[in-house]
């Protein structure tokens, strides 16, 4: 009996670990990226600014984790965005800031926990990340983030 005892505390244990550790085996960080530049603003424009964001995104915790960098505005950056959702040639509202003000500066990096909502949409490809600047305030190089 003390055997059969055994074998049940035994494959109890067992099955409490392996759902314990199942969760964390099914999370994912994914790599992002978008090339900035005017050319994909809508409407596009003609500026020489350039710039990349690259971004990860934790699946388990909804983290995403940015760095980027511009050259080549029109004038000093006044604000960036992550804005979606929207498909490349589409615009959409701000999702995430990244930064205002006299926090514009190259580079940059920042950090936000999305939605449900948010997370379908940037995995979905539908977040793009733009620069703006006084001379183009609804965007002077933008980029669609893409896996």
């Amino acid at each position: 009996m003390t055997s059969t005892v055994l074998r049940s505390t035994l494959a109890a244990v067992t099955c409490t670990l392996a759902i314990a550790f199942a969760g964390p085996a099914l999370a994912e960080v994914v790599n992002l990226k978008a090339a900035l530049s005017g050319a994909a603003e809508v409407p596009a424009n003609d500026t020489k600014g350039s710039g990349a964001v690259t971004a990860t995104f934790d699946t388990a915790s909804k983290k995403l984790t940015w760095k980027g960098s511009y050259s080549g505005l029109s004038g000093p950056a006044t604000a960036a965005h992550f804005h979606g959702p929207a498909e490349a040639g589409k615009n959409a509202g701000v999702a995430v800031p990244i930064f205002a003000g006299a926090a514009a500066k190259t580079p940059f990096e920042g950090e936000a926990t999305l939605t449900d909502a948010q997370a379908s949409d940037l995995l979905g490809g539908k977040y793009y990340a733009n620069i703006h600047t006084e001379a183009n305030k609804a965007g002077e190089i933008r980029g669609q983030l893409t896996k």
